[in-house]
């Protein structure tokens, strides 16, 4: 089975929450599919927040000179949720390679273990002049936890 087809993350996560804005919503009430990308987006830079990384420091830090653009994403969708319901999401390590990484998010209702979409986003580390470079060693020692084994690349 492909990584989207697995109900819940594998290995370690980090769970944030989500409540449903109406601004999130498409006329018809139920969560407009381009707002779970920006969730995915929020339960990184709440799990790099909770590993005491600013969003300034993980995601471009100009200090260092790294930058951390998401290259990739694809999200299903299982079931509506709607205006004012509130989501736990689950961030989690899918994959983990020198130069880039791809996180895992799980949706599920607040009172229920019931998945209603999942999605995932890669994310590649470059330098100052766009080229990729390594992941800095700071934030793979935080992430180190819910790293899986390291792939080369």
């Amino acid at each position: 089975m492909d990584r989207l087809g697995q109900t819940a993350p594998p290995g370690k996560s980090y769970e944030s929450s989500i409540t449903v804005r109406f601004g999130d919503t498409d006329p018809y009430g139920v969560v407009y599919f381009a707002s779970y990308f920006r969730y995915c987006h929020q339960g990184v830079e709440d799990l790099l927040t909770h590993l005491g990384f600013a969003p300034e420091e993980a995601f471009k830090s100009t200090q260092e000179g790294f930058g951390l653009p998401i290259v990739d994403a694809k999200c299903s969708f299982m079931r509506p949720v709607r205006y004012g319901q509130k989501m736990r999401l689950r961030v989690c390590l899918l994959q983990a390679r020198t130069k880039a990484m791809t996180f895992g998010f799980y949706f599920y209702p607040a009172e229920e273990d019931v998945l209603v979409a999942r999605g995932e986003a890669t994310l590649v580390a470059i330098d100052q002049n766009w080229k990729s470079r390594a992941i800095p060693e700071k934030l793979r020692e935080a992430l180190a936890p819910y790293m899986p084994p390291m792939h080369t690349s």
